[in-house]
């Protein structure tokens, strides 16, 4: 494709980037509604539950940098289809899964084509709108793309457990896929970095095993009995390698992410803004499809729509939150996010989820209020000859917020559930075991059970999880206050820099395609 302003071919280009967006925030999302299904199916543990649902995440976040860096090298168009190939394939993968192991597995793999496509559609923007203002406002739908799949993923995610399976919430990605395949191979133009980093091999591999290991002894705390020498064993290591990933980042001469941007007070405290507070608002979603299904009687449908204010409350905070910041600048724009979003999760663990809609509406101004403006003070805080890496940094930081955030809500969750269930008589060793770590594995025995054992034990499951819900809400509710303590001390403004031409989702540097 030439540089031709009137060539309307790069509207037709950026259709095919909306989709792989479109697919990747779905999937953030629409698995939710399905986990109760899930877990009555496959009867997965609270531990690869956990994995079923921020493994896509994780994986985004661990190769998103790789993939960029083989993009420059590869071409990027090479990498995005690719990526939308894998995507289809691994989603066809999830659907036909028989056992939570497969699941995770495709699950993975699904992150990875999300994060080849993401790492490639940036770039591809830029080459192709050259002009300032359409490329503004290029960036402008991709980031509406995303926000729009999560917002409908719950809603088609409850439409489809309950009209088809489960697996159905998988398949919906294969049409689209092959349709962007076809057209992406027709439009997009191929570019690469003519001048591009070293890859570094070793890097990668210490972070992607570094992640995994924390992760990996992060989830299995809370089993009954999974302390184990294994589980000590790999969060040690994964401690010891993401140190060692960081010290080589300072040491190489091109690193695959430069530590020197953490330097800035406002860069290092916004990255933790967004990584915490998009964690508390995904883990919070993990646990509503859960509560409002398992313990509260909805269906799933009922559920997904009932998630949709959360959602548009977000879009919405989005939106408002540079009128917010030209008020009050983004020090304190940011510090109301972050209350807002504590007081939200306050208000849920002393009152519920089902029906507290003004609690729900307050998760999502405030999460929409800290991403936009958190994403702000990154890019006005890092060097314009920085803003690729500042950016890459961003997507990290979300993709990495959106799996922890699921797992340390998810663990806390199940340690408290594990304290609070009741001992119920007629139960063996084995199944005492098995409901003690798993809301889902009680529900299902109980169904099982004869009258008055099967209701004991389903009330015992169902309260306990309330009050495991109600510790982790309130957990992070106060890390979220301690955290608008130190956005208010250390965000203040400094030392100006020229704005940069970039989004939320910062491109590399301006190249022809070739």
């Amino acid at each position: 494709m030439t540089e031709d302003k009137s060539d309307p071919r790069r509207w037709a280009v950026l259709v095919v980037l909306l989709a792989g967006m479109l697919m990747g925030g779905m999937d953030l999302t629409i698995l939710n509604v399905a986990l109760p299904t899930v877990g009555r199916e496959l009867l997965p543990s609270s531990s690869e539950l956990l994995w079923i649902t921020d493994g896509y995440a994780l994986t985004v976040a661990a190769t998103l940098v790789v993939c960029s860096t083989l993009g420059d090298r590869l071409g990027r168009k090479r990498i995005l289809m690719a990526g939308l190939a894998v995507f289809a394939l691994s989603s066809l993968a999830a659907a036909a899964s028989s056992a939570p192991g497969q699941l995770i597995a495709a699950r993975a793999v699904q992150g990875l084509g999300y994060s080849m496509m993401l790492s490639s559609t940036v770039v591809i923007i830029r080459v192709v709108f050259p002009v300032a203002r359409e490329r503004s406002l290029a960036y402008g739908l991709w980031v509406a793309s995303s926000s729009t799949g999560a917002a409908l993923g719950p809603v088609l995610g409850g439409v489809l457990v309950e009209r088809f399976s489960w697996g159905a919430v998988f398949l919906v990605n294969v049409p689209i896929a092959a349709l962007a395949l076809l057209a992406g191979g027709a439009l997009v133009p191929e570019s690469r970095n003519p001048a591009p980093r070293r890859f570094d091999g070793v890097s990668a591999l210490i972070s992607i095993l570094g992640l995994a290991g924390a992760v990996y002894a992060l989830q299995h705390i809370g089993q009954p009995g999974a302390v184990s020498p294994v589980t000590v064993a790999a969060g040690v290591l994964g401690a010891a390698l993401l140190v060692a990933f960081t010290l080589r980042q300072r040491r190489i001469p091109n690193p695959l992410l430069d530590m020197r941007l953490f330097a800035d007070r406002r860069f290092s405290v916004s990255t933790v803004s967004i990584l915490l507070c998009y964690g508390a608002y995904t883990g919070l979603l993990f646990l509503l499809t859960q509560q409002l299904q398992l313990v509260d009687g909805y269906s799933p449908l009922r559920a997904g729509l009932s998630l949709v204010p959360v959602a548009v409350a977000s879009a919405i905070g989005g939106v408002l939150a540079p009128r917010l910041a030209a008020a009050v600048g983004n020090r304190w724009g940011v510090t109301a996010g972050v209350c807002l979003l504590a007081l939200a999760l306050l208000a849920l663990s002393l009152f519920g989820a089902a029906g507290n809609l003004a609690a729900l509406i307050a998760v999502g101004l405030g999460a929409g209020t800290v991403m936009t403006l958190g994403a702000d003070s990154m890019m006005s805080a890092a060097p314009p000859e920085r803003a690729a890496e500042a950016g890459a940094v961003q997507e990290v930081g979300f993709s990495l917020g959106a799996g922890l955030g699921v797992a340390a809500m998810g663990i806390i969750t199940t340690v408290a559930y594990g304290a609070y269930i009741e001992p119920v008589d007629g139960l063996t060793p084995p199944q005492s075991d098995a409901v003690s770590g798993s809301l889902s594995a009680a529900t299902d025995l109980a169904a099982q059970l004869p009258g008055r054992t099967g209701e004991a034990l389903r009330d015992s499951a169902q309260h306990a999880f309330e009050r495991g819900f109600s510790v982790s809400t309130a957990t992070v509710a106060a890390v979220l206050l301690a955290l608008a303590g130190l956005t208010a001390l250390l965000l203040r403004p400094g030392k100006a820099r020229p704005a940069a031409d970039t989004p939320r989702h910062a491109p590399a540097e301006n190249e022809p395609s070739v």
